[in-house]
């Protein structure tokens, strides 16, 4: 009886434990895959890479579709989001089930919703009447945590909305692009968690899609996001993608530089990429990953409307500014950075001193180390050393606690002057959030782009950044019978036809600053443009005027009989013109700069009088 009792005891708990076997992605355990799924059996997708080590389970946990049928269609009957399950169509049932802390996140975050993209083009073509939009429509809560509903923007009729569905919308989270080249990307959480070929085809060991557009380059999750996947959507508007890593499409022309071909990279677009200076994180081995939070990408579960409310990552985290870096040790097991790290190359440990970002949240891979500061790369594990700049005398100049970081520090800021836009109402063009053919073509000239300098405003922290043209939009309309009905249309901006600036980081950020010559002398970075100064006049004007509204394009102020007038606004919330007393201010320190063109605190760490400083009896004479 009790030999009995035992091998039933047995014959149970070999049933019990069998039931939590491990599955192999394939679609079985690993020792008779074959025949326990048609997924890889014949010659359907055999060699097909395991997507990782924590998704080793069957196929159709993630795919669904019936994985005991021979035939293709009864196979693949049911399956989620067609070959991409992490679609945002489908995410609820696909990644959602498992990871829905993370599905929440995504869900909601501007890279998803581009809320602030939508609304800054409808501000742009003075379509905006204060209702806020989502791509495909969102439900959560605003930054107050309040309850917030925004409709899908195929709500929007205006021609705004109708250019964010046409033009812009091709790069969002909800959308698998399937064209260009060095462009390819999945929707939903494969648009950053899978890798593409430059040419968008599958490269892995699946014989049956081995080489079809289309696919990620191989069946494999990356946790950590290469810079190649962020450059298939930042390569346009501000670029800051290909700034990052030293590239720039200054030559669309295609114009042959080596052995008769363009070059020497192409990108999305048919573009040449020419090489410049890389951001200097870049180059000691930094990917967008190691300064970028997930909440800076995928969000923090509140819907936000502007992209500079969600990012948190500000320079002065990590180097410093009117204040030390602020650290935080973890005290917490289930601590953000402890979670995070487990797929990094370095270990986080509890009681580690993390430091903190611009909201107070703990950085997952900076560290303060026997008192030192330390940035790990989260793929490769580097460990780089961080320089604070407290207490140096370039960094105590008296006002420049005003500046961002990256209004010295910036290599180039790239500004696109005059935008043509055509809108050919006898022709089709995709909408891609409706996916379907409608009438109505959207086209784009440019007029000039520059790099450097730049002009400057207040951007929405209070600080004085660069600001780049956003967007400087020319309309024309074609209508159904080829006949033009608006020609080169300049929207008004707050009841005025001023040109549209917006604050801007180009993410091309140099060791050395701009020197304080180049900077307080040139009549540009004041925002008066190429300047043209006219002693007899008493004007200052640029070369760069726009025929049809009688206003430069490169300036935000023109001066005309000593009086100072506007020209061009800056037009994001909470931002601003720089005042005429900033101007002067900014360019009376040229009285000093003249002999004391270095960033001295003995010279410049307080405000100068110069009423008394030039009355002195060593620079009384010197002014005589």
């Amino acid at each position: 009886m009790k030999k009995t009792t035992a091998i039933v005891s047995l014959l149970f708990v070999i049933f019990v434990l069998s039931a939590y076997a491990p599955f192999n992605p394939l679609g079985a355990s690993k020792k008779g895959v074959e025949s326990a799924s048609t997924c890889i059996s014949g010659e359907c997708h055999a060699g097909i890479e395991t997507t990782s080590e924590n998704h080793d389970f069957a196929c159709v946990e993630c795919h669904q579709g019936n994985n005991k049928s021979l035939d293709k269609d009864e196979a693949h009957k049911g399956m989620l989001g067609g070959r991409n399950p992490s679609s945002s169509k489908t995410w609820d049932e696909g990644c959602g089930k498992c990871h829905q802390y993370q599905h929440d996140r995504v869900s909601t975050t501007l890279m998803y919703t581009a809320t602030g993209m939508i609304k800054n083009s409808q501000k742009a073509w003075n379509d905006y009447e204060g209702k806020l939009y989502s791509t495909h429509g969102a439900e959560g809560f605003d930054a107050s945590g309040n309850e917030t509903a925004r409709p899908a923007v195929t709500e929007l009729e205006e021609l705004s909305g109708e250019l964010y569905r046409k033009f812009c919308s091709a790069c969002h989270l909800g959308y698998d692009k399937r064209s260009g080249y060095r462009a390819h990307h999945s929707s939903g959480c494969a648009g950053c968690h899978f890798n593409h070929s430059v040419a968008g085809t599958y490269e892995g060991g699946d014989k049956t899609i081995k080489g079809k557009e289309g696919y990620p380059e191989k069946h494999i999750i990356d946790p950590l996001p290469k810079d190649d996947v962020c450059i298939t959507c930042h390569n346009r508007s501000g670029r800051i993608a290909l700034s990052y890593q030293g590239l720039y499409d200054g030559n669309n022309s295609l114009v042959p530089t080596m052995r008769g071909l363009p070059g020497p990279e192409l990108i999305d677009g048919v573009r040449n990429l020419r090489h410049m200076h890389a951001d200097i994180h870049s180059d000691a081995g930094m990917e967008c990953i190691d300064c970028h939070t997930s909440r800076d990408i995928m969000g923090d579960g509140y819907m936000y409307e502007n992209m500079f409310d969600q990012i948190e990552t500000a320079c002065e985290d990590c180097h410093g500014g009117e204040t030390a870096p602020k650290t935080e040790r973890i005290t917490k097991e289930n601590a953000y950075p402890l979670r995070e790290a487990k797929n990094y190359a370095f270990d986080v440990n509890y009681g580690d001193e993390m430091v903190l970002t611009s909201k107070g949240r703990m950085y997952s891979n900076v560290k303060k180390e026997n008192g030192k500061l330390y940035l790990y790369t989260k793929r490769e594990g580097k460990r780089l050393e961080i320089k604070t700049v407290n207490g140096t005398d370039e960094h105590e100049v008296f006002g420049h606690e005003r500046l961002e970081c990256y209004t010295c520090h910036s290599n180039t800021v790239v500004q696109c002057y005059g935008c043509h836009t055509t809108y050919d109402k006898s022709e089709k063009m995709m909408d891609w959030i409706k996916m379907e053919e409608t009438q109505g073509r959207f086209s784009e000239k440019e007029d000039i782009r520059t790099f450097f300098p730049f002009p400057l405003g207040v951007n929405q922290r209070g600080k004085i950044s660069p600001v780049t043209p956003g967007c400087q939009t020319f309309l024309n309309v074609i209508d159904e019978n080829g006949n033009k009905v608006m020609d080169e249309h300049i929207f008004k901006f707050r009841g005025e036809q001023n040109f549209k600036f917006a604050p801007f980081y180009s993410h091309n950020t140099g060791k050395k600053a701009v020197t304080c010559a180049g900077c307080h002398g040139d009549m540009m970075f004041a925002g008066l443009g190429q300047g043209i100064v006219s002693i007899e006049e008493k004007s200052i004007t640029s070369t760069y005027m726009c025929d049809k509204c009688d206003k430069p394009m490169d300036s935000l102020y023109s001066v005309e009989d000593g009086k100072l007038s506007v020209t061009s606004d800056v037009v994001r919330e909470h931002s601003r013109l720089m005042t005429k007393e900033e101007i002067a201010s900014m360019l009376r320190v040229n009285q000093c700069i003249v002999c004391h063109d270095k960033g001295e605190s003995r010279f410049y760490g307080e405000d100068i009088d110069y009423g008394d400083v030039l009355n002195d009896s060593v620079h009384r004479p010197l002014l005589d």
